[in-house]
């Protein structure tokens, strides 16, 4: 256990003082709360800048009724085309044609710049909107106006998450956010710091250096220090990352969610509040941290196992090249498949995945967010658990073998032939 301990110092130490491993570790959870905070600032600054837009209606009942917005200002002008073009005044001419109520193609924009979103939308929606009043009054009934303002409806769903401490609200869209999230950081971790361990065993393996090493030390302790030692750099990270957006939450949502509020019409508020409670919960922040940290650990330990034993048995990355294209395609796989899981949490095929050792680790990560019942991504943990010995237990038998062979492309069934070995 000396001998283990030495090694795990030596790998988590030799990675954390890197420069790399900071700045990252730094940047990342900054990079986190910026993509957070960034609609909520976009919104409290406004919108665009006012573009002043000419309209030469030639129908003479729609460009008179345009509303002007905070970002379009409408001038109904009754000169040419060419002149209007040519005034400085304008940032663009809308010229409504004389066929609209028939052909509502019928419908030109001049600008002298690329056209926003918000100009493409809102002045199509508006004009559209007017034909429909036009076309309405040909039924000739009294107080249509009115009639369509009592009967137009906007609704907005809560929901409502049964439990038995009682039914709380949550928002779809925060719980896919953070799902997509943890399901993306268990992927990049998982295939960044698995490739990291085969890549160090094939380093000290080119160099001769574990023929040193393991007069001294056993190969089983010398691979399960590695891992461990690696393992616990990812560790931390992760866990800095959790502090770090932590106390962002604790410090700051606070304020960001009563302006934004203030700043939000009445029927953005009813949506944006579900989105804005939840990531005030510093409970629920750290919660989704804590599962995050146990899955990274054991989808980690699950992969690296596997990686260890094909970086011990090749001589350079090359060679290692064909056998990690098998390793990682059940990663590929659970991450493709880790949308349509996330639009239906529930469903069969994402329970399954969930436990199945060579996926559970991000699709499980994907669907706690969602509120899925607490016996599920135990039990996830614990056949992950009791899959991670039994890899560990197969890429040592590996290890020990494949860390003295040279010149040969192993094939898996010289793996298992390697592992049959006493």
């Amino acid at each position: 256990m000396r001998n283990f301990f030495l090694i795990v110092r030596r790998e988590y130490r030799e990675r954390v003082r890197t420069k790399s491993f900071i700045v990252t570790t730094l940047l990342t959870p900054v990079l986190m709360i910026i993509m957070m905070v960034l609609p909520s600032v976009l919104m409290l600054m406004g919108g665009q800048d006012k573009r002043s837009i000419a309209v030469i209606d030639e129908t003479a009942m729609i460009g008179p009724r345009l509303q002007s917005t905070p970002e379009i200002q409408y001038a109904f002008v009754d000169i040419s085309l060419d002149s209007a073009k040519n005034d400085e005044r304008f940032d663009g001419v809308l010229v409504i044609g004389p066929d609209i109520m028939t052909n509502t193609s019928d419908l030109t924009l001049y600008t002298h710049e690329s056209t926003g979103m918000e100009a493409s939308i809102a002045i199509p929606s508006q004009v559209s909107k007017i034909i429909e009043q036009e076309r309405l009054k040909k039924y000739d009934i009294n107080n249509l106006d009115k009639i369509m303002d009592e009967v137009k409806a906007d609704c907005v769903m809560k929901t409502l998450r049964i439990s038995d401490e009682g039914d709380t609200e949550d928002s779809t869209i925060v719980s896919f956010a953070i799902g997509f999230g943890m399901g993306f950081i268990l992927y990049m971790f998982i295939i960044l710091y698995g490739q990291m361990v085969m890549t160090s065993i094939i380093e000290e393996k080119n160099n001769r250096v574990l023929e040193v090493v393991v007069s001294s030390v056993k190969p089983t302790t010398l691979m399960c220090g590695k891992v461990v030692g690696i393992g616990c750099v990812a560790a931390t990270q992760i866990v800095i990352w959790g502090l770090i957006v932590s106390l962002f939450m604790v410090v700051a949502m606070p304020f960001i969610g009563a302006e934004t509020a203030a700043a939000a019409s009445s029927a953005d508020l009813e949506e944006l509040m579900p989105i804005i409670g939840q990531l005030n919960d510093p409970g629920y922040i750290i919660s989704m941290f804590a599962w995050l940290t146990a899955f990274l650990i054991g989808g980690y330990m699950f992969y690296c196992g596997i990686f260890a034993a094909i970086g011990s048995a090749v001589d350079n990355a090359q060679d290692a090249s064909q056998l990690t294209t098998i390793a990682m395609v059940p990663i590929i796989i659970a991450f493709i498949v880790d949308f349509s899981v996330m639009n239906n949490p529930n469903s069969t095929m994402a329970l399954v995945m969930s436990l199945i050792p060579f996926t559970s680790p991000i699709v499980m990560a994907s669907r706690i967010p969602f509120g899925i019942p607490l016996w599920q991504p135990v039990v996830s943990l614990l056949i992950l658990a009791v899959s991670v010995v039994f890899i560990l237990w197969f890429a040592a038998k590996v290890y020990r073998v494949g860390i003295f062979m040279y010149g040969k492309k192993p094939t898996l069934r010289d793996l298992i032939r390697w592992a049959r070995y006493k």
